[in-house]
């Protein structure tokens, strides 16, 4: 297990546990921590086969449960009874398995740009990417891994950033087989048939302009899920809380102190 747990500024404050998306990696929280830690303590952490934990191949049939069985070792390591767990994209997909399986370790649920099964134009993507991977190597899919995650107007504007980003992705890349099993997990998962058994708080957060989870995505979730809330951008992209930090930050933290009333 590889995880970092940042201390709160606040005594006795409650955890937010945070899980990336396809790229697994912990630092992918970045713009959230600052915000976060004023009121909660923090965990984040690189999800098996990627980031600082990438070193073994994932097994054929690695499923969304066997992610969520990750976190809920990680919230034993670190002596946490109960979180609140935000997740990105496929992140989303482990807590929906958690809050189904587990719902007394979750006190709230908030899936960004998340679904409850991939429809065919997620799919599409997807399989473009695969397509990507095989065909032209990990360089050519790591170079368009931005268009998928960031609206064409931040990337236009962020060109720098895009080729630091490119290059630190390419040196820690998970590795073609881990990253077939993650995308066939996510592809494999629906909840869609369960998603009325979920009775914890859940905020859903949405960009209109998602180029690889459209938000009508989050719209389904919402009406669904009993109670859930529904924070939509206008923009942002797949990435929204990368990059519109300050807007995402903002709606996470009043969801979040909502539910500690």
């Amino acid at each position: 297990m590889t995880f970092d747990v940042h201390e709160s500024e606040r005594a006795g404050a409650e955890t937010v546990l945070l899980s990336a998306g396809l790229g697994g990696a912990a630092g992918y929280w970045t713009p959230q921590l600052g915000a976060l830690k004023q009121r909660y303590r923090v965990i984040t952490y690189d999800q098996a086969g990627t980031g600082r934990a990438k070193a073994a191949d994932l097994p054929t049939g690695y499923a969304i449960a066997d992610m969520a069985d990750q976190v809920l070792e990680i919230l034993d390591a670190t002596g946490t009874k109960t979180c609140h767990f935000v997740g990105h994209a496929l992140g989303g997909l482990v807590g929906v398995d958690l809050a189904l399986r587990t719902p007394q370790r979750l006190r709230s649920l908030t899936i960004v740009n998340g679904w409850a099964v991939a429809d065919a134009h997620t799919r599409r993507c997807f399989e473009v990417r695969l397509a990507l991977l095989k065909h032209a190597g990990p360089e050519a899919y790591v170079r368009a891994q931005p268009i998928f995650l960031y609206p064409a107007w931040w990337l236009a504007a962020n060109e720098a950033r895009m080729v630091q980003e490119d290059a630190h992705a390419l040196s820690g890349f998970q590795g073609t087989n881990n990253l077939m099993r993650r995308i066939e997990a996510l592809l494999r998962f629906d909840a869609s048939a369960r998603l009325g058994e979920l009775k914890l708080p859940v905020l859903l957060a949405a960009a209109r302009d998602d180029l690889l989870v459209p938000c009508s995505q989050s719209e389904r979730l919402a009406k669904a899920i009993d109670g859930a809330k529904l924070y939509m951008a206008a923009e942002g992209g797949h990435g929204m809380n990368v990059t519109e930090p300050e807007a995402f930050n903002s709606a996470l933290v009043d969801f979040l102190d909502g539910e500690n009333r």
